[in-house]
C-alpha cells in the first residue's frame, strides 16, 4: 500500500510513514521526560519507584543524544550554529564527489566491469525466461513488464522521438545506397526475379492507355490539319495509334522473348552497373536519397513509425501474456530454446553483451561519473538534505527510539548495581 506524502516548503514531500516515526520518537522522549518529573515528585513514595526514574532519566539522556545526532546530521539543533552539526548540508559537494568515486571505481572501471559480466550467463537466463511457460515467472514477467511501460510512459514522447528519427535519419545519410541497389538489382536479374516487375509494368502501361484513350484521341484531333478533321481521318489515325499501342503492350506482356523487353533487360543491366561503378550515378542517387529524407512526408512518416512502434512496445509492456500467445509467442518460446541449448550461440551473444557494457563503461563512464557529481553540486543544501533524510526514512527515527530504550535499560542496570551495593 503506498503511503501518502506530505509537501513540505520547498517542494519535497515527507513519507507519512517518516512523520509517524518522528511523532513516536518525540512521543516517546516526552513521555520519558514526563516520567522521570512524575518519579522524582513521588521518589519517597516507594524504593520501586527510583527504578522507574533512573529508567526514565537514562532513558531521557539517551533519546536526547540520539536526537541531537540525527539531527546534526541534516542541520543544527535549534538552529544553534554549534560546530560540527548540519554535516549533509556543508559537505554536500564532497558527498556528491565521493558518491561519483564509488561509481567510478566499482562500477564503471572497464576491468571490473569485464570481470563481473564475466560471470554472468545473460543468454542463458534470458533463453529460460522466454523458453518458460505462461505461469512460472509471472509475478517476474509482471513486474519486469510494468518496470518497462512505466519507462516508456517516463520517457519524453516528442523528445525520445525526436531522437529516434535523428538516429535512423543519420543512418540513412551514413548509408551508401547506389551500390546495394546496384547489387540487389544484379541478383534480381541474374535469377529472373525482375521479370514480374516489368510484367507489371507493362500492365500499368496498358491501364494507363486505356484510361487515357479519349487524350490520345484530343491530342490528334488538336494537331491534325482541317482537312484531316473534315474527312474523319483524324479519328482513324486516333484508333490506329491506341490499338497499335495495345498490342504492342498485349505483345510484350505474352512474348518473354519480346524485342522490347530484351531492350528493357539490357536497359536494366546497364542501371545495375552504373549504380555500382558510376561515380556520377552515386552522387545522383546520394541527391535523391537527402531529397526524399529531408521530404516532410518523409519525416512524418518517421514520426508515425516512432509512435506506432511505441504503441505497440507499450502494448506488449502492458499484457506480455497477450504478446507471448500466436506465432510471436511461439517464435519467442524456439529461441529461448535454442539459447539454452545452443552453446556457440549463448557464448557469442555473452561475448557481445560483455564488450558492450565493456565499451559503455569505457564510453560513457566519465560522463556518468561527472553527470552524478554536477548534479549532486547543483543541488541546494535544503534539497540535499530532505532528499537524504526521506531516502534514508524511518531509520534513523528508529535509532532515536532505540537509543530512548536502550539508555532507559543501561540506567535501570546503573541504578541496580548501585542499590544492590
Amino acid at each position: 500500500m503506498k503511503l501518502l506524502a506530505r509537501a513540505t516548503g520547498n517542494g519535497e514531500t515527507i513519507p507519512t510513514g517518516l512523520r509517524r516515526m518522528r511523532w513516536i520518537a518525540t512521543g516517546l522522549l516526552v513521555l520519558m521526560a514526563a516520567t522521570f518529573l512524575a518519579a522524582r515528585a513521588f521518589d519517597h513514595v516507594h524504593p520501586a519507584i527510583g527504578f522507574v526514574r533512573a529508567f526514565a532519566e537514562a532513558a531521557m539522556v539517551g533519546g536526547l543524544a540520539d536526537w541531537f545526532a540525527v539531527t546534526a546530521l541534516f542541520r543544527h539543533p535549534l538552529g544553534l550554529p554549534i560546530p560540527h552539526t548540519a554535516i549533509i548540508p556543508r559537505n554536500k559537494d564532497r558527498i556528491g564527489e565521493t558518491l561519483a568515486a564509488f561509481l567510478r571505481d566499482n562500477f564503471l572501471v572497464p576491468g571490473v566491469v569485464a570481470r563481473r559480466m564475466r560471470q554472468l550467463d545473460v543468454a542463458g537466463a534470458a533463453g529460460r525466461w522466454l523458453a518458460s511457460p505462461a505461469g512460472t515467472q509471472g509475478r517476474l514477467r509482471k513486474g519486469a513488464s510494468r518496470l518497462a511501460a512505466n519507462m516508456l510512459e517516463a520517457f519524453d514522447p516528442q523528445r525520445l522521438g525526436g531522437m529516434v528519427k535523428t538516429t535512423i535519419g543519420q543512418r540513412l545519410r551514413a548509408l551508401d545506397i547506389s551500390p546495394l541497389l546496384g547489387q540487389a538489382l544484379t541478383a534480381a536479374i541474374a535469377e529472373r526475379r525482375h521479370a514480374p516487375l516489368l510484367d507489371g509494368i507493362i500492365r500499368w502501361a496498358a491501364k494507363v492507355l486505356s484510361a487515357n484513350e479519349h487524350m490520345i484521341r484530343a491530342m490528334v484531333h488538336e494537331r491534325a490539319g482541317s482537312v484531316m478533321r473534315w474527312t474523319g481521318l483524324d479519328e482513324t489515325l486516333a484508333n490506329k495509334i491506341i490499338d497499335g499501342l495495345d498490342n504492342l503492350l498485349h505483345d510484350m506482356a505474352e512474348d518473354s522473348d519480346h524485342p522490347l523487353r530484351a531492350k528493357a533487360e539490357e536497359g536494366l543491366t546497364a542501371l545495375a552497373y552504373d549504380l555500382q561503378h558510376d561515380e556520377k550515378m552515386r552522387l545522383r542517387v546520394e541527391a535523391l536519397k537527402a531529397e526524399i529524407i529531408e521530404n516532410p512526408a518523409m519525416q512524418r512518416w518517421l514520426d508515425g513509425l516512432w509512435e506506432s512502434a511505441r504503441a505497440g512496445m507499450l502494448r506488449i509492456a502492458r499484457d506480455p501474456d497477450a504478446a507471448l500467445t500466436g506465432q510471436l509467442g511461439e517464435a519467442l518460446r524456439q529461441l529461448g530454446d535454442t539459447l539454452q541449448h545452443d552453446e556457440m550461440l549463448r557464448a557469442t551473444i555473452n561475448r557481445f553483451v560483455r564488450r558492450t557494457a565493456v565499451g559503455m563503461a569505457a564510453d560513457y563512464g566519465d560522463g556518468i561519473v561527472r553527470l552524478v557529481s554536477e548534479t549532486v553540486r547543483g543541488w541546494d543544501a535544503r534539497t540535499i538534505t530532505r532528499r537524504l533524510e526521506n531516502a534514508v526514512g524511518k531509520d534513523l527515527q528508529y535509532i532515536r527510539v532505540n537509543g530512548t530504550l536502550v539508555g532507559g535499560l543501561v540506567g535501570l542496570v546503573i541504578h541496580a548495581v548501585d542499590v544492590s551495593l
